[in-house]
């Protein structure tokens, strides 16, 4: 069966998604101080139902960012703080017996909203940390054999320090995978960070924020973006940057069919944002460290050389010829 295309987004939908993505952003901005492009590419990822992952040590803004989201969208979110003792069924839900209608009833747990904030995901058990897999790649939670679906758009924005920290957990590859983003927010930069010991920040705490859009619209805009152009060339470059890091001789395990899907689905979120209805090599080359670095895993070589994930995803970028910017946009713009 062929293949056809669905319609480009119009020039009055590419205009609705940037204004909206504009207020939505200077939204978050108001207590995410000094980190416009963090604050982008965590965007990126709610437009492409994609779920991010926020690392970095602890004082510097990551359950910020998450909980800014939160509020900046009129609908419900739930957060999870998760700690060592923290089971499935607390994240999930759990079947209960009724004795007065004599039926097990099912009891939702926090994961069914439109956002979930994992707070400190690695500090949860491995077991507990499983329970996410299912839902966030499918969409559905199985309790005792029944499936539920969870609300859409859904999007988990998960918050970690880093693994060598005392109380943690490593995440598994598998977990890693399922995050379309991973983002660090970093420590500020002195003219914000004066900004902020003069009380600036204290004065915007994110339940301060407005809902400025709801689910609804994020999902009609979620629609949209699915529907960027994506040159054939656009697609080629992805399989070769995958194909790239699956070869690299620092790399124990590359990128994942997985991964190379949320590239190109973030890339078209990201292109939109720019005001265009198709996909350049350009939104794929920015994109690259954040969506592919956490899903390769190295060498124990390459580990004990210091070397790091985004140094490789660096040198692929490099070794990658980039297709012509006029191939890649052909019959698209």
């Amino acid at each position: 069966m062929t293949h056809v295309p669905a319609e480009p987004p119009s020039p009055a939908e590419v205009a609705g998604y940037t204004e909206a993505f504009g207020r939505l952003a200077a939204n978050v901005g108001q207590v995410v101080l000094g980190k416009p492009e963090v604050v982008r590419l965590a965007l990126t990822a709610l437009f492409a139902e994609g779920h991010i992952l926020v690392e970095d040590v602890p004082g510097v803004g990551k359950t910020t960012l998450a909980r800014a989201m939160a509020a900046s969208l009129q609908g419900d979110w739930r957060r999870i703080q998760f700690t060592p003792d923290l089971l499935p069924s607390d994240v999930t839900g759990v079947t209960i017996f009724n004795q007065a209608n004599r039926e097990f009833e099912f009891h939702h747990g926090p994961i069914f909203a439109n956002m979930v904030i994992a707070d400190e995901i690695n500090r949860a058990s491995p077991k507990t940390q499983a329970a996410l897999l299912e839902v966030m790649e499918e969409r559905y939670v199985t309790v005792d054999g029944v499936r539920h679906p969870v609300a859409r758009p859904f999007l988990v924005v998960a918050t970690q320090n880093p693994v060598e920290m005392d109380g943690t957990y490593r995440l598994p590859e598998a977990q890693l995978d399922r995050f379309l983003i991973r983002l660090s927010v970093g420590y500020p930069e002195e003219a914000v960070e004066i900004e902020v010991l003069r009380g600036g920040a204290a004065r915007r705490a994110p339940e301060d924020l407005a809902p400025v859009t709801d689910s609804q619209a994020v999902a009609q805009l979620v629609a949209v973006a699915q529907r960027v152009y994506v040159h054939d060339v656009a697609y080629q470059y992805v399989v070769r940057i995958a194909q790239a890091t699956r070869t690299h001789p620092d790399v124990r395990l590359g990128l994942s069919p997985r991964g190379a899907i949320a590239l190109t689905r973030a890339a078209q979120a990201y292109a939109l944002a720019a005001g265009r209805p198709y996909v350049l090599p350009e939104d794929l080359k920015a994109l690259a460290d954040a969506v592919i670095a956490h899903r390769l895993i190295l060498t124990p070589d390459a580990q004990l050389r210091g070397q790091t994930a985004s140094q490789v995803v660096t040198s692929v970028l490099d070794a990658v010829p980039v297709p012509q910017p006029q191939s890649a946009a052909a019959s698209g713009g």
